[in-house]
């Protein structure tokens, strides 16, 4: 008896291995070969530190970097524009926020929820304080008046740079 379920073992273990044999060979015959990459370890001694992410979103030692905050304010000419003439300029003010976002030259943008002077805050990808101003210039509600931006150097977490990466696959409507 013993005999045959070591004969039996065998067998058992002669058909398994035929079969992941020819499984693995078919397989690679199956799946056309991907282009060998070189995997290149961009973290530091284990720390956890991305050299390549710090290079793509330039951070400094501090993972942060500079960026230029502009606080949106009431306009001069807010209380003279008509409803549809504002809702018309809340339109245009929106796609010009997507546009920029898309561009990357501005990070985070949001409203103020209260009710006071200061509506929203922008944060630009951008060198100076020049820079930025030229993209507030682009704005239909700043250029009407309804709106007017106040702009401050600001320096931030670099991961910001992530925000609208991100948002995009939480966002299932678009402005």
């Amino acid at each position: 008896m013993l005999f045959f379920v070591q004969k039996s073992r065998k067998k058992i273990l002669f058909v398994v291995l035929s079969f992941v044999s020819v499984a693995s060979i078919s397989y690679s015959c199956l799946v056309p070969e991907k282009a060998k990459v070189t995997k290149t370890d961009t973290t530091e001694a284990g720390s956890g530190i991305d050299s390549v992410l710090i290079a793509q979103l330039g951070a400094d030692d501090y993972g942060m970097k500079n960026y230029v905050m502009a606080f949106l304010k009431k306009g001069p000419k807010r209380w003279m524009l008509d409803s549809a003439t504002a809702a018309n300029l809340q339109k245009a003010h929106m796609e010009n926020i997507v546009r920029l976002a898309d561009e990357g030259k501005l990070v985070v943008a949001g409203p103020f929820l209260d009710n006071t002077e200061l509506r929203g805050i922008y944060v630009f990808n951008v060198k100076s304080i020049e820079e930025a101003q030229k993209l507030c210039e682009t704005d239909p509600a700043i250029k009407a008046g309804s709106l007017e931006m106040e702009l401050h150097p600001w320096y931030g977490s670099a991961a910001l740079l992530k925000v609208t990466e991100i948002h995009a696959k939480l966002a299932k409507k678009q402005p």
